[in-house]
């Protein structure tokens, strides 16, 4: 079967390798027909991908098509359409019994610590289909995506009338921004790119937008909420530089949540952290609720993706074309793969 293999950052190989087998108990073999390309993807590309090992099979942003379930299908059958929740729980750790499978301390994430879904076929365990009769693949494809920004918002336990900043505006940040409208906040977006905050405008209706390059971001944040800084602050960008100056931004009492995440330490002025009493949280990937109530909110129309894709390619065209997808002054928001 063809399968792209990242070899080493930056080389990214069209394969042939050998299909698995009959799925085993519990799991079921799917055929991948979307593939969402995310920030992880890049960062592996280019080399600055914590966690991570080479060669590696990319691939966890998933719309499949179920070809043959083993025993224990819980009702799924052949043809079902699904998106796949990718990260491989333990079930036994401390995390995982407390409901929090997410965080994991034997955390597997497909495309990241194992072979992912670069490839036309894959096993899948069969808790980890979250099957849609409604939805396109394209749209499967985009479920993990914004249940990262959802578990995030769910973290921040924000409530009506909350102002929250949203720095950081690829598709993670999108997707905070998403759920964060949702709970009713009022939301601010900041970036350095400007093309970016329009879109924030045009399609996602945010309040208010900064650009992360004015001279003073600080004081023109303190301009835009009249005096009254805002109680949650998402830093979506995986910079450490960002990610510091953050906790300038959050209100007495107020929240701080790193949804993204860099190769590093992070510092900050403990004397300015406790005399604003702030809470730091970080946030990790998303929860089998989340998947679920994701796909329900677009069945229903509540939630609409059909701004977020601006790049697509066939999956023999990828290794020509992803090098491009990896550089900002080509404008990719979602890149998606089809098979």
């Amino acid at each position: 079967m063809k399968t792209l293999v990242l070899e080493k950052p930056g080389s990214l190989v069209l394969s042939e390798t050998e299909p698995p087998g009959k799925p085993p108990a519990g799991h079921a073999l799917v055929r991948v027909r979307r593939i969402g390309v995310c920030g992880t993807d890049i960062h592996a590309f280019n080399g600055k991908q914590p966690f991570f090992t080479y060669p590696r099979i990319l691939g966890h942003e998933l719309g499949v098509e179920i070809l043959e379930v083993a025993e224990n299908a819980l009702g799924l059958k052949a043809g079902d359409r699904c998106s796949v929740e990718p990260y491989l729980n333990c079930g036994t750790c401390i995390a995982c019994r407390r409901g929090r499978g997410n965080c994991c301390s034997n955390l597997q994430v497909l495309g990241v610590h194992v072979d992912g879904g670069h490839r036309e076929l894959i096993h899948v365990p069969t808790a980890k289909l979250h099957r849609s009769a409604q939805l396109s693949l394209d749209q499967l494809a985009l479920v993990e995506t914004l249940g990262i920004g959802a578990h995030a918002v769910d973290r921040a336990e924000i409530g009506e009338g909350e102002t929250a900043l949203v720095i950081g505006t690829g598709p993670i940040g999108l997707a905070v921004i998403q759920f964060a409208k949702t709970a009713g906040a009022r939301v601010i977006a900041m970036d350095v790119n400007e093309a970016r905050l329009e879109f924030c405008r045009r399609s996602l209706g945010v309040d208010e937008t900064l650009l992360a390059t004015v001279p003073d971001v600080p004081a023109e944040l303190l301009r835009l909420v009249d005096g009254d800084l805002p109680t949650a602050v998402f830093d979506a960008t995986g910079n450490p530089k960002s990610m510091m100056a953050s906790f300038q931004y959050p209100a007495h009492g107020g929240r701080l949540i790193f949804v993204g995440l860099f190769q590093g330490d992070v510092s900050f002025n403990d004397p300015h952290f406790h005399k604003r009493e702030l809470t730091l949280m970080g946030s990790r990937n998303a929860r089998p609720e989340d998947f679920t109530r994701i796909i329900g909110l677009i069945e229903s129309g509540k939630v609409d993706t059909t701004p977020w894709i601006t790049h697509r390619s066939p999956f023999d065209g990828v290794p020509a074309v992803f090098p491009g997808w990896t550089r900002p002054e080509t404008g990719v928001l979602k890149a998606m793969i089809e098979l």
